[in-house]
């Protein structure tokens, strides 16, 4: 992770009878660009043969989670979260890993396979459900639309109202980061322009053993003569 930016402190919790760890850890950087960075760029990635999940905290999921949750149904067998991933970062960031679940079908004679993915914009999931909506994954046509809400009777993620939410969550997060980076940013302290010294004019007449930069002596008037 220092690929990203300056870490902070990094902690892994560890079983107090084996040692071994829990298979999860704690990353925090210096910024929080940084943090934001790191998630885009090593979530999913394989360490040791295994794709890493890095998400923000929970005390950083109510930043991220703004409403773009999309569900993708009629998937194949052979679609897993990281095939979704790979499929949906291509139009935007994706804040959480994709999860993947089955659920009998109403004939209870095969199981359906559907997951969920989230952006970072509705922008990026207005683009995906475009692009996406109808095509072929694994051989298998996939329906993508925004997810249904939790607690609520038919209504669906993607309203007005969260969009304007996210619009001015966004218009906080680009502030706090632009006072961050103020307060980061090192002072820079200017020396003071060294004083003018008069210089002959061009051509002019230098004795010999005069040091450069000074005037040239005013030559001495005589009697009658300029």
């Amino acid at each position: 992770f220092l690929q990203c930016g300056p870490v902070g402190s990094v902690y892994v919790p560890h079983d107090k009878i084996t040692g071994a760890h829990y298979g999860y850890g704690f990353v925090e950087f210096d910024k929080a660009s940084d943090a934001d960075y790191a998630q885009r760029i090593m979530n999913m990635v394989r360490l040791f043969g295994a794709p890493m999940r890095v998400n923000k905290s929970a005390i950083d999921k109510r930043a991220t989670d703004i409403g773009a949750n999309l569900f993708v149904g009629n998937l194949d067998d052979m679609v897993d979260e990281k095939l979704l991933f790979d499929t949906f970062s291509a139009f935007g960031t994706v804040v959480s890993n994709p999860r993947v679940q089955s659920a009998n079908s109403s004939d209870n004679s095969t199981p359906r396979s559907f997951g969920f993915v989230s952006f970072d914009s509705f922008e990026a999931a207005d683009l995906a459900i475009k692009c996406m909506n109808g095509q072929y994954l694994c051989n298998r046509q996939i329906v993508v639309q925004y997810a249904f809400k939790k607690g609520t009777q038919g209504e669906r993620h993607g309203s007005e109202a969260e969009r304007l939410l996210a619009a001015e969550m966004r218009a906080k997060q680009k502030e706090r980061h632009l006072q961050q980076a103020a307060v980061t940013q090192p002072s820079l302290h200017y020396a003071p322009a060294p004083s003018h010294q008069a210089r002959p004019p061009p051509n002019a007449f230098v004795p010999p053993g005069m040091p450069p930069g000074m005037p040239p002596p005013v030559p001495m008037q005589q009697h009658g003569r300029p």
